[in-house]
């Protein structure tokens, strides 16, 4: 049961809407930040320091978001994103200031808090205006919310460079985008209200520990979690080592290997979207999860610009397809008063993954690994999904049976 009326099936409610706007403007924000290793360069940050500082903001996303989920429902949520938007402004407007290294590790800590706090609320929110039959429609367009501010703004800020002294005063800049999403919420404040009037209470109310232990000893949802902790680690992997490996090579352009392959996520998840409930997902993510071994076997071969920009369209091709298949799926299968717990747990399962990858990939190179043995153990991580996906489709298969039979 979603929060909308069930006689109106509609996914693009108001609500829904105003939720992916609240998602682009929080984002918009972030992606800003694909150069603070630069940044930090330039204000005189020690080189040890640099990497650290870089993955502080999603280390410290891992560490409090399992901290977070208990807490967020519905009722509450709107509160927390406001307390969240205020902090990040706040956060934003103090890294022109802040240029020590103990002085950024707190400001980090505080960054991370805040954004996880924003898009844990908003999940656990948005998950209620996903109408049963359209989950893969609505966590396509979700994913589009999330993909077009790393698609617009870094050529912005690029474009901005120029005119300011800099990062730290674009930092400043973006908080203006906090402002539209702050009166967003106003809005949505105010007919969710309406909304929530007459949801039974158990939709609408913290979740219990003990629901929570109940839901993880559930094997499909710990397999969907497992599945989307090495996709991510896999996703992470050619996000942070790809430029090392391009620069190896002597490959040159690879910042258009991300824009391809973000290109391809973005059409497909905007035309897709609308077959996506339409289609054995089950099916449809083991098929192009056993395409994306080849893919990641593959990228540690690369020699020149047309293989890479032709390899950028194949991996954007399938993790197009997984990832919001993946949250549907998840979805589908669970409690409705636990789904905004689990697609928030899948989220810990994104942090987790741009956490572990830096930290293990970037030891494996620092031993003498190549980029190569990377990509083709990432290839090897993605095989094991498909085999973990085979086991869930049995268990839901003999659960669709027992249903059935009951």
């Amino acid at each position: 049961m979603s929060l909308p009326d069930q006689n109106d099936q509609k996914l693009f409610s108001i609500e829904f809407l105003l939720l992916n706007l609240i998602i682009f403007f929080s984002f918009c924000n972030m992606a800003v930040f694909y150069s603070f290793f630069d940044y930090l360069g330039r204000i005189g940050i020690p080189a040890d320091w640099r990497g650290f500082l870089v993955g502080l903001e999603p280390m410290s996303a891992f560490l409090l978001r399992l901290g977070a989920v208990p807490l967020l429902h519905a009722k509450n949520a709107i509160a927390a994103m406001i307390i969240a938007l205020v902090a990040i402004m706040v956060v934003l407007c103090s890294y022109g200031w802040v240029v020590s290294v103990h002085g950024l590790i707190i400001l980090r800590v505080i960054h991370g808090a805040a954004f996880v706090l924003l898009v844990s609320a908003a999940m656990a929110l948005v998950v209620y205006f996903i109408p049963e039959g359209k989950s893969g429609q609505g966590f396509g367009f979700i994913s589009v919310s999330v993909l077009i501010p790393y698609a617009i703004m870094p050529p912005i800020t690029e474009f901005l460079k120029a005119y300011t002294r800099n990062e730290a005063w674009i930092y400043r800049g973006v908080t203006i985008l906090a402002i539209p999403a702050l009166l967003l919420l106003v809005v949505l404040k105010k007919r969710l209200n309406r909304a929530l009037a007459g949801v039974e209470g158990v939709l609408v109310r913290r979740p219990e520990m003990n629901e929570i232990r109940k839901n993880l000893k559930d094997t499909r949802i710990s397999i969907l979690l497992c599945v989307n902790l090495f996709i991510y680690v896999s996703y992470a992997t050619v996000f942070y080592f790809m430029k090392g490996y391009a620069a190896a090579n002597s490959i040159g352009g690879v910042g258009w290997f991300f824009t391809i392959a973000t290109l391809v996520m973005i059409v497909l998840r905007l035309g897709g979207g609308l077959f996506f409930d339409k289609i054995d997902k089950t099916r449809m993510i083991q098929v192009f999860t056993i395409l994306l071994v080849p893919c990641f076997l593959t990228f540690g071969h690369i020699r020149g610009n047309s293989m890479l920009y032709l390899m950028a369209g194949c991996y954007g091709l399938c993790i197009g397809f997984i990832l919001p298949l993946l949250n549907a799926l998840l979805f589908e299968i669970s409690a409705a008063e636990l789904r905004g717990v689990n697609v928030n747990l899948a989220l810990f399962a994104m942090d987790a993954g741009f956490f572990l990858s830096p930290w293990l990939g970037g030891s494996l190179i620092a031993s003498g690994r190549s980029f190569g043995f990377l990509f083709s153990l990432c290839g090897g991580f993605v095989f094991v999904n498909f085999l973990l996906l085979v086991v869930f489709a049995g268990l839901k298969s003999r659960g669709a049976q027992r249903a059935v039979a009951g």
